[in-house]
C-alpha cells in the first residue's frame, strides 16, 4: 500500500520513470495525446500503440468522473497487442482541467459523446474496436453496445455495475465487515442503512471507501492503484490533481442518482455482439456473486465470464497482465490460456421467456 507521503517523497523520480515508459516510436506506431471536439466541447483523448494495424481497445472510465489515463504507462503490454484509447469524459481529467466544468453532464450526453469518439476511430482505423467500460463505465458501454452494435467487435466490462441488486451488496459487505470484527465499518454502515436507492451521492462514496477497506488479499483500489497512478503521471501538478477532484465531486452528483435508478430491463439484455465480463474474486464494490447474476440473464451471440483471484475493483489495473489474457481472446475467441478461474460459456441464442 502506497503511503501519500513516500508517494509524494518519491513523486520526482517516479514521473520521470513514468514520462520514459510513454515513450513510443517507430514504424507504425501511434502517440497521439490531444482535444477532440465531442459533443461541441473539447474533450482529451490518448491513442497510444505500437501497430496501428492491430485491434482498437477503447476505454470508457469509471468514477464516475475518474479519469483512467494516468494509468497508461502501465500498460505497455497492452499497447503492444492493441491501439489503447483512454477518453477523459466530460467533467473528468484534462477534459474538466480545460473546461472547469462538465455542461450538460448526464448519461444520456456520455453515450453520445462516446459513440462520436467510436465513429471517428471507426472512419479511420481499419482494425476492430473493442469497447471496454470499467465499473459504472460498463453502464456506459453496455448502452453504447447495444446501441451502436455495428461500431464494436466486442464488448467486455469489468468490476460490472449493477445496482438491481445494491441492498444485496450492502448486505454482503456488513457480513464482511462483521467477520473481520471492524466495529467502525458495521457501525457506519448500519448509519447508512441498507437501502441504497436512498443514498445521497455521498452516502453512495462512503459505501465504496468502507468496502474498499474490507476488501482483504487485493490490491487497495485507492492506496495501491488510484494514488501512485495520479501521483506519479507527468502529466498533472498537484494542484491538477487538487482540481481533478472537484471534477469527480460534480460528476458524482451529477452522475450518481441516473446510474442508481437505471433499468436495466428497460435497457433489455440481447446483445448483438460477444460480451465478456471479467471481475476480480475479491471485489467487494461489485461482488462476483451479483456481477455472475446479472451476467447470466445476457444473449449474445458468444458470452464468458471471468474471475481472477488475487484482485478485487479495478481488475484490469490489478492483475494487468491476466486482463491482457482476457483482451487477446476477444480478438481471437480462445481464453483457454487464461490465468486463474475461468468460465467459458457457449453462445446461447434468445429465448422466448427472458
Amino acid at each position: 500500500m502506497v503511503n501519500p507521503m513516500i508517494a509524494m517523497a518519491r513523486r520526482r523520480l517516479e514521473r520521470a520513470r513514468n514520462r520514459r515508459l510513454l515513450e513510443i516510436a517507430g514504424p507504425g506506431t501511434i502517440r497521439e495525446e490531444r482535444f477532440m471536439p465531442l459533443g461541441s466541447i473539447p474533450q482529451w483523448v490518448t491513442i497510444r500503440g505500437h501497430d496501428v494495424a492491430n485491434p482498437l481497445l477503447l476505454i470508457l472510465q469509471g468514477g464516475p468522473g475518474s479519469s483512467y489515463t494516468p494509468f497508461n504507462p502501465w500498460l505497455g503490454s497492452w499497447e503492444r497487442e492493441f491501439t489503447v484509447v483512454q477518453w477523459d469524459q466530460r467533467g473528468a481529467g484534462k477534459t474538466f482541467l480545460r473546461t472547469r466544468t462538465a455542461p450538460a453532464l448526464s448519461l444520456e450526453r456520455l453515450v453520445a459523446d462516446g459513440i462520436e469518439l467510436a465513429e471517428a476511430l471507426a472512419e479511420r482505423f481499419t482494425g476492430p474496436i473493442v469497447l471496454m467500460g470499467s465499473s459504472v463505465g460498463s453502464l456506459l458501454g453496455a448502452i453504447m453496445a447495444k446501441r451502436r452494435p455495428e461500431l464494436f467487435s466486442s464488448y467486455l466490462a469489468a468490476n460490472v455495475f449493477t445496482n438491481e441488486s445494491g441492498d444485496e451488496g450492502y448486505g454482503l459487505v456488513i457480513e464482511a465487515a462483521k467477520r473481520r470484527g471492524n466495529r467502525r465499518a458495521v457501525r457506519d454502515l448500519s448509519r447508512l442503512g441498507p437501502h441504497s436507492r436512498l443514498w445521497s451521492p455521498e452516502e453512495s462514496l462512503a459505501f465504496s471507501k468502507t468496502a474498499i477497506t474490507l476488501s482483504d488479499g487485493v490490491p487497495d483500489m485507492v492506496y495501491d492503484l488510484m494514488l501512485p497512478a495520479l501521483m506519479y503521471s507527468p502529466d498533472y501538478s498537484m494542484g491538477d490533481i487538487r482540481i481533478l477532484e472537484k471534477g469527480m465531486t460534480l460528476a458524482l452528483h451529477e452522475l450518481q442518482p441516473e446510474y442508481r435508478d437505471y433499468s436495466f430491463d428497460t435497457l433489455g439484455w440481447e446483445y448483438e455482439i460477444p460480451v465478456t465480463i471479467v471481475q476480480g474474486e475479491g471485489d467487494l464494490i461489485s461482488p462476483v456473486v451479483l456481477a455472475r447474476r446479472h451476467f447470466d440473464r445476457i444473449v449474445a451471440p458468444q458470452t464468458r465470464f471471468v474471475t481472477v483471484p488475487g484482485a478485487g475493483h479495478l481488475v484490469e489495473f490489478a492483475a494487468r497482465d491476466q486482463f491482457l489474457t482476457v483482451l487477446k481472446g476477444t480478438t481471437s475467441g480462445d481464453l483457454t490460456d487464461l490465468p486463474g478461474n475461468q468460465v467459458d460459456v457457449p453462445p446461447r441464442q434468445p429465448r422466448g421467456d427472458r
